[in-house]
Order: structure tokens, then sequence, then C-alpha cells
């Protein structure tokens, strides 16, 4: 079997095509990125990524967002959720979020992915600057009072194996480009941290008002 699929490997050969990046770029003028929210359950992420696209999209910036249990209701719903599964799961976000950047989008990823190894191996699909990882830190006493799918009372009887923080590990950004507290700070506080991020190095045009942030 392995050596069939070797085989049909030497057969794939990658196809060019006339509308380059630069072209999309050019025409959608921004600058694509991948805005890489990790951070235990129940710590903001997906509420945070939500707002940070609201915003953007008033902007009339053209972006995309990838929600953890959204695309395991499609593109990864033959995964489960054991370790081999999880990097799975995580690598082929990866994958998707690269093409998201090839059109010229900004993506915004809402996934746990507790892996160092893991986001890691995110990042090198796309170029260095492409990449932003944000780091939501919530402490996991706090996540555990919001429980709003109820995942740590299940995991804490041992209904759920493997759930971070509880019977899985979750490897902290040892430096990720936005370090995000939502403890200390409200979510507009958090996206208007993000916003500020991006018109700084470029990605997105700002205006008078930002600067004040």
């Amino acid at each position: 079997m392995e050596n069939k699929k070797h085989e049909s490997n030497k057969n794939i050969i990658w196809h060019n095509q006339n509308v380059t990046k630069d072209k999309r770029l050019t025409l959608l003028n921004q600058k694509p990125c991948i805005l890489w929210f990790t951070g235990l359950s129940g710590s903001g992420k997906s509420t945070i990524a939500n707002a940070v696209e609201a915003e953007l999209f008033k902007r009339g910036r053209k972006t995309y967002l990838l929600d953890g249990d959204n695309v395991r209701h499609g593109l990864n719903k033959d995964l489960g959720f054991s370790e081999s599964d999880r990097i799975e799961n995580i690598r082929r976000i990866g994958e998707v979020s690269k093409l998201f950047v090839d059109s010229g989008l900004i993506v915004l990823t809402a996934f746990i992915s507790p892996f160092k190894s893991d986001r890691q191996i995110a990042k090198s699909l796309v170029n260095y600057h492409e990449f932003i990882e944000i780091f939501i830190d919530t402490p996991l006493e706090i996540c555990e009072q919001r429980d709003p799918k109820g995942l740590y009372k299940k995991a804490r009887d041992g209904a759920i194996k493997n759930f971070t923080g509880i019977s899985s590990p979750y490897e902290e950004p040892l430096e990720p480009q936005i370090h995000i507290k939502t403890n200390k700070n409200t979510v507009q506080e958090c996206v208007d941290k993000i916003i500020y991020y991006l018109i700084k190095f470029g990605y997105i045009q700002g205006n008078e008002n930002d600067y004040a942030i």
C-alpha cells in the first residue's frame, strides 16, 4: 500500500495558474495573513475572533473565519479527539489557511491548537510575516467558571477523555505576536489591540481615531 502511495505521488505535478497571488493582492489592496487564535476552551477565542472579523469587515477588509467547532461539522468531521486526530485537525486547518492567504484574504482561525509543534507546522506553511499567533491567555479556573459548553464539568467527571487543560496538556506560546488577557480586558479592548497591531505592521490601513488606541 505504501509503495502504491509513493508511486501515485510521482504522477502529481504542480499546475501553475495565470492569476497569481501578487495579482490578487493588487486587486484586494490588503496584506493577507493568518490570525491564529490559540488558547484553552472557554478562553474567548471564538468571541474575540468574531469581533475582530466584524471590525475588519466594517473597514472593508476581505476576511474569512475558521472556527474549531464549525470545521468539525464538515472538513474534519471524520476526526475524533485522540492526539493523532487533533494533530491532523490542525494540519488540515493550516493547509486551508494557507489557501486563504494565497487568495489574498485575512483568515482568522479559532482553535485550541494545544501543541507548539502543530502551531509551528501551520506557521511554516506560509511566509514568516503572514502568520500572527494570538495567545488568548485566560486562567484555567476562569475558563472552568465560564464553561459555556459544559465541557469542563464532563471532563472532570471523566465523560470526556483527552480534554485540554484537564487530562491533556496545553503548551503555551512562548513568543506570540499578540498576547491577550481576557480576564483583564474587555472584548472591545482586545479587538482594539489586535486591530492596532494590524495597522502598525501594515496589514491594513488605519484612520485618525486608530492612533488614539
